[in-house]
């Protein structure tokens, strides 16, 4: 699962059971052996294999992120709700936005006993810059090159031990939420001497540690253990986490079922209907920063930029009863979307002007693909492609149907066998129809989910929207005082998308999880992972 692109993985937000785990079912009891004494209980829990080497900066899936933000402090961390604490900055400042000064709080070392200075950050964050896995993370930096391929960022230099300054090619309101991600997690120098070995066996600096050399054990699991030389925000509350790697989400809940795991973050959709009663009060079911809904090409007859356009994408989207659909397909793992973010980031809204063209409203759908007709008379079938390895069928199938039986005309869906294959659709311009899309942010910020997406020339703006009054929207944002007032612009760009409609909002996916009798205080954070340093078992 792409934590970069949700919506340009494989992983399927519709049957989450599709996410193939690696490895085999296990689990682990006892008290941790390498936290210097500390006999709290272990926490065992479910991932899945990294797909490369842990590297801060090289990892964009869920499996490996979930390791690093465990084993990694970067300069803010997360809250629950997505707000940002200082973490290993104690100051994090500037005047325009486009210059930042961070000053690293004193004190922080990496559990080989290396102090963490400026200079540990501009050594990182220049490496990464020169990475091809990295360098997207550091394409805004002064210097970087703009088609976001690898660079040296000029912008970036040590001004004192503990002060170092980044400067930006633009001004980003927006900059410090993106800082506690992982691809801005430091890194000691001696990951620099073999960057693929030190990622077997990575020394952080986070809430807890590699339990010794083969902790690590792949395609089976990965152990680790509270580092007592932490003291950062994420106060530990547990002994470690044993972080099993299933061969299917069935035998990880069937585990959790008979005691044998303590905390699952994501359920089969076989128990959707169950789940609830299965675990009485130890589930959770709350939105989380991910998006879905479909886009219509723009160079598609009868799609354009234009007044039939605009009639027929709205006309679609009052045809869709998306919360039949979530009700009786996702068994209310799914919330209806209300707008093209998250309800989990600041400045998101249930009511912009203009999202009734969200509802479902049969007459009012038949009205405006009238007036379109009166336009150009439209022939044909439209369709939804839809990659047939991520399990999205189910979804696709039931809002072609409500297209179709609303507005008259032949709806289907379009399978593509892999998700390779349906995105060359979309990279390559050449799609017959719409196209199923998503997103899961990055970092709390509604400009993460807006920018790439849809402004014009964005990376993953693949079907070809271009409205300068949105893009100017974005500059304001990006150059607002702070966080709350760039929330305003982006509410403001967002009615323009409602007008537009460049995608077609259809749900947010929701964290879905459960966790075993005696285990406490499990709460779920604003990306859908679990906040296990505060998890505890009797």
């Amino acid at each position: 699962m792409s934590r970069r692109r949700w919506g340009l993985g494989a992983f399927a937000l519709a049957s989450v059971v599709t996410l193939t785990l690696a490895g085999c079912s296990q689990s682990s009891e006892g008290p941790a052996t390498g936290n210097g004494g500390d006999t709290a209980a272990i926490i065992s829990t479910n991932g899945n294999e990294p797909q490369s080497p842990l590297i801060t900066f090289g990892t964009t899936e869920v499996g490996g992120g979930k390791i690093l933000t465990s084993i990694y402090a970067g300069l803010v961390s997360y809250e629950a709700d997505g707000a940002i604490k200082n973490e290993v900055a104690k100051s994090i400042e500037s005047d325009d936005n486009v210059t930042w000064t961070i000053t690293v709080a004193d004190g922080w070392k990496f559990t080989n006993g290396e102090a963490i200075t400026a200079k540990t950050f501009v050594d990182t964050w220049t490496a990464a810059a020169k990475d091809d896995n990295g360098a997207y993370w550091f394409s805004s930096f002064a210097g970087m090159p703009d088609d976001q391929t690898a660079g040296t960022p000029s912008g970036l230099e040590a001004t004192g031990d503990m002060t170092f300054t980044v400067t930006l090619k633009a001004a980003d309101a927006d900059f410090p939420l993106r800082l506690g991600y992982t691809a801005y997690m430091p890194l000691p120098s001696v990951a620099f001497e073999d960057m693929e070995a030190f990622g077997e066996n990575p020394i952080g600096n986070g809430p807890y540690m590699l339990d010794g050399k083969g902790a690590w054990r792949h395609d089976e699991g990965i152990n680790l253990v509270k580092n007592p030389d932490y003291k950062g925000v994420r106060e530990v509350a547990n002994g470690g986490l044993n972080i099993v790697f299933y061969t299917s989400l069935e035998s990880a809940y069937a585990d959790a079922q008979g005691g044998n795991l303590d905390v699952l973050d994501t359920v089969p959709d076989t128990a959707f209907a169950t789940y609830a009663t299965d675990f009485p009060d130890r589930s959770v079911n709350q939105p989380a920063a991910i998006y879905q809904g479909f886009n219509v090409p723009f160079y598609l007859d009868h799609f354009g930029q234009d007044e039939e356009g605009q009639l027929r994408r709205a006309a679609i989207s009052m045809a869709i009863n998306r919360k039949e659909i979530t009700d009786t397909i996702f068994q209310g793992t799914r919330t209806p979307a209300t707008d093209f973010t998250s309800p989990v980031v600041e400045g998101w809204s249930d009511s912009l002007p203009g999202s009734e063209v969200l509802d479902y409203d049969p007459e009012a759908a038949k009205a405006k693909w009238a007036e379109a007709e009166a336009i150009s008379p439209y022939t044909g079938t439209f369709k939804i492609a839809y990659n047939s390895d991520g399990g999205h069928q189910a979804w696709v199938d039931a809002v072609v149907n409500s297209i179709s039986n609303t507005l008259g005309i032949k709806a289907e869906g379009e399978p593509f066998p892999t998700f390779a294959a349906a995105l060359d659709k979309r990279t390559t311009g050449t799609l017959d129809g719409a196209t199923r899309a998503g997103w899961q942010a990055d970092y709390p910020s509604q400009g993460n989910f807006l920018s790439a997406q849809y402004s014009t020339g964005a990376s993953s703006n693949y079907e070809g929207y271009s409205n300068p009054d949105f893009d100017a929207k974005l500059k304001e944002a990006a150059a607002a005082s702070s966080p709350e007032e760039a929330a305003k612009q982006y509410e403001e760009a967002q009615v323009l998308l409602m007008k537009d409609l460049p995608s077609i909002p259809l749900w947010y996916a929701n964290a879905v999880g459960v966790w075993g009798e005696g285990v406490d205080n499990v709460k779920f954070g604003w990306d859908s992972v679990p906040l296990y340093n505060a998890v505890t078992k009797g």
